[in-house]
């Protein structure tokens, strides 16, 4: 190509605490607008913060997550500009001493494989409030529940190359914030959002060409579209012969389309100056110590041990440890006797599914994993057939039962013996004998015949695998 992609990301990533940064109010979602708040978050007069001391922790054990150097002395700014939903006219944030530096992230592609993404620095900041604009009155609502909500800006190098690279990086930095406990990650939540930086350069230049800021993208396919299309419109542009403007624009995700929201110049004049009501954060090395030991195992480190320890594929293995629930959950299940493959097969599959339609957590479903456990030791003994052990499934989800006691109460025990179900082939055999000369001709597809009326008449409880062998013997005699 004649010309390649610059990508950096600003990732702002909300924090799983109960309170706000700097005051007690409750960070919940979903509450009356305005409930949240206190003088403290809205900014009044002689109101003065005091910073939760989780959030430093967090930042910190992300940090630690992502390669960083962690600042000793990490020091928060007042960043000053108006806005109508930043109630005090500045937002404390960091600015020269941030409290994580020049960390890295790897990432795998099909188009450059393995490819260490820079990050340049992980900051401390608040939230601003949320203005709900209304098209028919001509008005602008605000909301200041999320005014001082807590915030991690992960800023990325421009290291990233195409549409697909920003997107993957993204998905992982979600997946490592969820799996160590610093974030929900719950992105219709507004828990995850991204700033994309996009410019285009002719291939083998160093210079970076002029950057366009594409603000505010709350998923990963928004992600991907938007750097997407502004990497040919600006293609595009430079074609016609235009110069790229350097500015902020937003993704219209109806039209599929960015557009101009501001120009923006080299550099904003934020005034930038130590905040006078809060001391530097001091962190012992001790202490960070402490942090890095208690990590839990990052999702690319479980991974592996999935594939080595429990011989599952690759794709098994991301999928499981791409949530800390859900593969704590499946090992639960494989500690409790079950085979890894039939463990991981009912986790990504049925369980999944439930989770999905449910809206509820594992942990807030009715089958403890001791209970799917029992239930594949009943498949793999070969007392209850796949079939019949997804309605047993549908059971224990409604009822809450172990899959025992539904055995017994609905007698669904699988018939292995051999005397009882060759007498029941015998007399399908002998009912229909025009079948069974069809079959002996070459017409082999009747066997699904035989298997249907089988599996009928023993209402689904006939072992597969045992009548296969039992109606071919009998026919091929």
């Amino acid at each position: 190509m004649k010309y390649e992609s610059i990508i950096g990301l600003e990732i702002h990533l909300q924090l799983a605490t109960f309170s706000k940064i700097f005051c007690s109010c409750s960070t919940e979602f979903g509450r009356p607008p305005n409930e949240n708040t206190c003088p403290v978050c809205l900014g009044l007069p002689g109101a003065l913060p005091v910073l939760n001391r989780q959030v430093p922790e967090f930042a910190v054990q992300l940090g630690i997550a992502l390669n960083c150097e962690i600042r000793l002395d990490s020091q928060f700014a007042r960043k000053n500009y108006f806005y109508p939903d930043l109630p005090k006219a500045y937002q404390i944030s960091q600015f020269d001493r941030p409290i994580c530096e020049n960390g890295w992230l790897k990432i795998d592609t099909e188009t450059r494989g393995e490819t260490r993404i820079g990050i340049n620095r992980i900051h401390m900041e608040e939230d601003a409030g949320k203005l709900i604009h209304s098209g028919e009155k001509n008005e602008s609502l605000i909301d200041l529940n999320r005014a001082g909500i807590p915030l991690l800006e992960i800023v990325s190098e421009p290291d990233i190359r195409s549409a697909e690279e920003a997107k993957i990086y993204m998905e992982k930095i979600h997946q490592i914030a969820i799996a160590i406990g610093v974030s929900h990650g719950d992105m219709e939540k507004g828990h995850l959002r991204c700033d994309a930086n996009v410019s285009l350069r002719e291939t083998g230049n160093k210079k970076f060409g002029i950057r366009t800021e594409t603000k505010n993208l709350n998923s990963f396919r928004f992600v991907k579209d938007a750097i997407k299309y502004e990497i040919n419109r600006q293609y595009e542009e430079i074609l016609d012969g235009k110069k790229i403007v350097q500015e902020t624009r937003l993704w219209d995700n109806e039209q599929k389309i960015t557009f101009s929201m501001r120009s923006k110049e080299e550099a904003d004049e934020y005034r930038y100056f130590p905040d006078p009501d809060l001391p530097v954060i001091n962190f012992s090395p001790e202490r960070i110590e402490t942090l890095r030991k208690n990590l839990p195992e990052l999702p690319e480190k479980k991974l592996f041990r999935f594939m080595n320890k429990y011989s599952l594929s690759k794709y098994d293995s991301e999928i499981l440890s791409a949530s800390a629930e859900m593969s704590e959950y499946f090992e639960k299940i494989i500690e409790n006797g079950a085979s890894p493959k039939i463990a991981c097969n009912w986790v990504i599959g049925d369980i999944t599914r439930v989770v999905n339609e449910s809206g509820k957590s594992i942990k807030e479903l009715p089958l403890p994993p001791e209970n799917i456990a029992d239930l594949t030791k009943f498949i793999e003994k070969g007392e209850i057939s796949s079939k019949i052990a997804k309605s047993i499934f549908e059971e224990m989800i409604s009822t809450g039962q172990k899959p025992d006691v539904i055995i017994d109460k609905k007698n669904l025990k699988q018939i292995s013996d051999k005397d009882e179900l060759g007498q029941i082939i015998e007399d399908i055999l002998n009912e229909n004998q025009d079948l069974v000369k069809q079959y002996r001709s070459g017409k082999t597809k009747v066997i699904g015949f035989f298997v249907g009326q089988i599996m009928k008449q023993t209402k689904g409880k006939a072992n597969p695998s045992l009548i296969n062998n039992l109606l071919k013997n009998k026919l091929e005699k």
